[in-house]
C-alpha cells in the first residue's frame, strides 16, 4: 500500500521559492507506468493540479504555473520535489503530494498525502 508524506516550510517570505519533499513508501518512483503529481488547494478554492514526474523522469507542468514550477526526484531515496519560485501571498495553500496524474491533470490521483500548510507572508 502506498503512502506519501510531504515536508517542508510552513511559512515562505513573498519572492523566495518553496520547496516541499514528498517520501513514498509501498511503492517506487520507478515502477512502470507509475505518474507522482503535485496538488494544492488555495483557502475556499478548488485543487490545482500544478505537476507531475513519471517513472522514468519526465516532466510536465500546469501551463498556468509552468515558468515557475520545478519538480524532481531522488530515487535512492524514494523522494520527489516541488520547487515553486517567486511566491506572493496568491500561493497560499495546502499543498499535496498524490500519485497519478499523468495525464496532465487532476485524473486518475489516488493515493494522497495528508497535506501541508503553507503561508506566504513577510
Amino acid at each position: 500500500q502506498v503512502q506519501l508524506q510531504e515536508s517542508g516550510p510552513g511559512l515562505v517570505k513573498p519572492s523566495q521559492t518553496l520547496s516541499l519533499t514528498c517520501t513514498v513508501s509501498g511503492g517506487s518512483l520507478t515502477s512502470t507506468y507509475s505518474a507522482w503529481s503535485w496538488v494544492r488547494q488555495p483557502p475556499g478554492k478548488g485543487l490545482e493540479w500544478m505537476g507531475v514526474i513519471l517513472y522514468g523522469g519526465t516532466t510536465y507542468y500546469s501551463p498556468s504555473q509552468k515558468n515557475r514550477v520545478s519538480i524532481s526526484r531522488d530515487t535512492s531515496k524514494n523522494q520527489f520535489s516541488l520547487q515553486l519560485r517567486s511566491v506572493t501571498p496568491e500561493d497560499r495553500a495546502v499543498y499535496y503530494c498524490v500519485t497519478g496524474g499523468g495525464g496532465g491533470g487532476l485524473t486518475r490521483l489516488d493515493c494522497w498525502g495528508q497535506g501541508t500548510q503553507v503561508t506566504v507572508s513577510s
